[in-house]
């Protein structure tokens, strides 16, 4: 039997000049840690990969000890499956990502045990410039590019809660769909 498909979205690397990973060490490290067909996407830290374990939070802790150590860094992620990925692309808001020049466009990944219904509780949404909904194991939000500097999503990062989120834009999400399709 094949092994699930994974993918790792890490939190706070390679941004601002902080736990700067370089995509080579970061694949090798995903190996020595027994996981195959590694495949890294973009320097934000997108990782796909191939386990035979099963529990998602095992995984999510192995992961983020193997990182940690090797690294020296708190490593924090979500794993999510193919199936969990490819459900949040097709039940996507309708028109979600469909004016890419007018609207900016994010889903928020959650870390177990975060639901999205309690994630919502924290989101704040500005009238007028974000729209922002519920999918089952993700956030979505959209803000008008031309007022993008007046959008509260911005305001999450300095909340507790966003320590159990990771962000990713439409483009890259669907990049990585694409990427898991292939196999």
């Amino acid at each position: 039997m094949a092994e699930p498909l994974y993918l790792a979205l890490l939190r706070g690397i390679n941004v601002g000049g902080n736990n700067i990973i370089k995509m080579a060490e970061l694949k090798a490290c995903f190996e020595s840690l027994g996981l195959t067909d590694v495949i890294t996407y973009i320097q934000s830290g997108n990782v796909i990969f191939k386990s035979a374990d099963k529990d998602q939070a095992k995984l999510t802790l192995k992961i983020e000890l193997g990182l940690a150590e090797r690294f020296s860094y708190k490593a924090r992620l979500v794993v999510v499956t193919h199936k969990q990925l490819k459900q949040a692309v097709q039940e996507s808001p309708r028109g979600f990502g469909e004016e890419p020049d007018k609207f900016r466009y994010d889903v928020i990944f959650l870390k177990e045990p975060l639901t999205a219904k309690e994630a919502m509780k924290s989101i704040s949404a500005k009238q007028g410039v974000d729209n922002a909904y519920t999918g089952k194991e993700v956030l979505y939000f959209s803000r008008l590019i031309a007022r993008a500097s007046s959008s509260h999503l911005t305001k999450i990062v300095g909340m507790p809660v966003y320590q159990n989120m990771t962000i990713r834009n439409w483009n890259t999400t669907t990049k990585l769909l694409a990427l898991m399709e292939k196999g």
